[in-house]
């Protein structure tokens, strides 16, 4: 019964995603660590402090406050935002509930395949986001939304409009 339940956990194929909206339900910045780059990890130290960061193996990771909350989570009448959101957020961060990969790491690569430019990558979401809608991907999602998380992950874009709240 535990292995059905971690299966049931794993990432899901694009083309089950209708639509998606970020929620602002602070979900995604608690519980997971978020992964920095060298770079990323600069600025935020430059800006923020060491203090705010912790070290891994082979990279860094932004800091949990006790109840697993990433440290710069923040409620705002309600609504949880991200205070790294315009200057320096991270690209793990930028892209979550989404995963990109250059192979099927998670299985079903027919449903999971997005074809960019001659290029074949593989696009996953965490099922746990609230902002998912499931159903036939409709067109506003996979010419903006979709487009815009693979062109994050790919480094085509840094801004974000489609993939965060509005």
């Amino acid at each position: 019964m535990e292995i059905l339940e971690d299966l049931s956990m794993l990432p899901v194929p694009w083309r089950y995603v209708q639509s998606w909206n970020c929620v602002v339900c602070g979900l995604c910045c608690k519980d997971y660590d978020v992964v920095l780059d060298f770079p990323e990890w600069m600025k935020i130290i430059n800006a923020y402090g060491v203090e705010l960061t912790r070290p891994g193996i082979s990279c860094f990771f932004l800091k949990q406050k006790g109840d697993g909350t990433c440290v710069f989570l923040y409620n705002f009448y309600g609504r949880w935002l991200c205070s790294l959101q315009e200057r320096m957020k991270p690209i793990a961060c930028k892209l979550w509930p989404f995963k990109v990969t250059d192979k099927p790491k998670y299985g079903r690569p027919v449903e999971a395949r997005y074809k960019c430019g001659e290029r074949d990558l593989y696009v996953y979401v965490d099922p746990l986001c609230p902002g998912l809608r499931w159903g036939i991907p409709d067109s506003g999602f996979m010419s903006e939304t979709l487009a815009e998380f693979v062109d994050l992950a790919i480094g085509m874009r840094h801004k974000q409009f489609f993939s965060t709240s509005r």
